[in-house]
């Protein structure tokens, strides 16, 4: 298991990104269309960290772990069989790759296949 993609979504993004770069020296770059116009920073070990706002005024703050995935449509499967609520099916997000969300015992997860 990899983790692939950090997402934090703070209404206070700014705040958010000057805490990652001091604390653990990340360098964010530009906003991402294709990720709700977060702001980027590859970690060490290859993975992604994205600081953004809310897309909504509905939308709560959180940190949400996406995790890698060979077959994402497998694992949406596995996900609801345990219980799980999805709350986003398999989307194709521009050249990203294609993520799901899943909602189990009120945790969100992220699912990734690049």
């Amino acid at each position: 298991m990899r983790v692939h993609y950090l997402e934090v979504v703070s209404g206070e993004a700014d705040a958010q990104i000057a805490g990652f770069e001091g604390v653990h020296g990340l360098s964010f770059g530009p906003p991402v269309a294709d990720l709700g116009q977060a702001r980027v920073a590859e970690a060490p070990d290859g993975s992604l960290v994205g600081v953004r706002a809310p897309m909504a005024p509905q939308e709560a703050p959180t940190m949400r772990t996406y995790l890698e995935v060979q077959d994402i449509a497998a694992a949406v499967r596995a996900a609801e069989a345990a219980g799980a609520v999805i709350a986003y099916p398999p989307t194709t997000q521009g050249d990203t790759g294609t993520w799901a969300i899943y909602i189990l015992d009120g945790v969100q997860f992220g699912l990734w296949q690049k």
